[in-house]
């Protein structure tokens, strides 16, 4: 149910009559349950999964007469837009463009660029200034030119000029507009089968170490920036066979003190706890282990996309025999990594988006599925819709949880605040 537009006034009124609607179903659920041995910081929390959360650890955790440590229970999470606001793999993207950070020759690049991705048009979205679809040759073609400009010239490569320096040039913006409009003409139209392993072969001839610390400095940079979308077009001094473009990036990330804080309380009532992951794998587990973000998830329950490597070099090469770790394949995973050894699946799991659907869904173990609710359609709505259907059952399946996208944080409400709007929604 899409809200209407309403004023101020009636925004906030509305959360108080969500939150006040809320409370009644977890006074039931408080009753029933005893969630009083549970400490779990209220934080932004809605009241209800607050207590939907506590109450599932309480049942499961070491307070529980069932418990057994030969038979730990355990938790899934999602990172992207789950454990954090927005996208560390796309953050990293944008800085690897900004800071010129590539280890590839002119001639590497152009392989990668075009590796994998099918030729002709992509989707009818993807138009230059003057209304012609772009297709994968002229934009390749504009790419090959700009790097190699760029490597001739960026003293981090071939060339003596300055980072500062050469972000002046029309070639680097040309470059920047034009890499990231590929990323996402990629996605778009051939689907993340593509797309999501076509913008990790940019690592290629980085040492896992050299990933790990240029993730890192990403991480830091963006924890640092305001959150903005800010639009890039590619100059018209410069248009190349592609035409001019334009492309759009949502700067910054925002750590999840109500995530951070629920992997503690799991770990100290004996769960364990994982991250599922469609991001390459030693990018996220950087985020998810480094003590500096809270998060204090161990690396090896870390579990993402992977690479094929030389020792310690990764290169332009999914790894054999290893699921896409996204959608079906986050459950192929689970079930191979994780129900394979244990026996049982996880009974908590949290996600935003389809590609979390299947592992939300997939196992019977699992009681409870947090949906960090972004208003998205498409299969990750479907479980929305049926969360929101049951907002004042006591023993929901799904559960939603809203955040304010201008902030990055959690609100204490089902109900989401959609970066640029002004009025909250239940579902999308």
């Amino acid at each position: 149910m899409q809200q209407a537009n309403t004023p101020r006034r009636g925004f906030i009124q509305g959360m108080i009559a969500t939150a006040a609607g809320v409370t009644l179903t977890t006074s039931a659920i408080a009753k029933n349950t005893d969630v009083k041995t549970v400490v779990l910081d209220n934080a932004k929390w809605s009241p209800r999964n607050h207590d939907l959360v506590a109450a599932l650890i309480a049942k499961h955790g070491i307070t529980s007469k069932k418990y057994s440590a030969k038979r730990k229970p355990y938790a899934v999470f999602d990172w992207d837009n789950t454990s954090i606001m927005n996208d560390c793999e796309e953050a990293l993207l944008m800085y690897q463009i900004n800071n010129l950070a590539f280890k590839l020759t002119p001639a590497e690049f152009s392989a990668i660029i075009r590796q994998n991705v099918p030729a002709g048009n992509f989707a009818p979205d993807y138009k230059n200034a003057a209304g012609t679809i772009v297709d994968l040759d002229s934009l390749c073609t504009d790419l090959d030119s700009d790097y190699a400009y760029l490597h001739a010239n960026y003293k981090g490569m071939a060339g003596s000029m300055s980072l500062a320096q050469i972000a002046e040039t029309p070639q680097f913006q040309d470059f920047r507009s034009k890499l990231y409009f590929m990323y996402e003409a990629v996605n778009d139209t051939h689907g993340v089968n593509v797309g999501y392993p076509w913008v990790i072969y940019f690592f290629a001839n980085m040492t896992v170490s050299e990933v790990a610390q240029l993730a890192e400095a990403s991480n830091d940079a963006n924890l640092g920036m305001g959150l903005s979308k800010v639009k890039y077009t590619s100059p018209a001094s410069l248009p190349g066979k592609a035409g001019v473009v334009t492309t759009a990036h949502f700067h910054g990330i925002r750590l999840c003190t109500e995530v951070a804080t629920l992997m503690d309380t799991f770990r100290q009532n004996g769960f364990d706890v994982y991250v599922s992951t469609a991001s390459l794998e030693h990018v996220v587990g950087v985020f998810a282990s480094n003590p500096k973000y809270g998060y204090h998830v161990p690396r090896e329950n870390v579990l993402g996309l992977r690479l094929e490597q030389d020792g310690e070099v990764l290169k332009n090469a999914y790894r054999k025999d290893w699921p896409l770790n996204w959608g079906p394949g986050k459950s192929v995973v689970i079930k191979r990594e994780l129900v394979a050894s244990k026996g049982y699946g996880p009974v908590f799991v949290a996600g935003d988006s389809d590609g979390d659907y299947d592992m939300l869904r997939d196992f019977q173990d699992t009681e409870l599925g947090l949906i960090v609710n972004r208003l998205k359609k498409g299969k990750i709505g479907e479980l929305s819709k049926l969360a929101a259907d049951s907002i004042k059952e006591a023993h929901p399946r799904f559960a939603l949880q809203g955040r304010q996208e201008s902030t990055g944080n959690w609100l204490p409400v089902e109900t989401t605040l959609k970066y640029g709007k002004t009025s909250v929604a239940l579902v999308g």
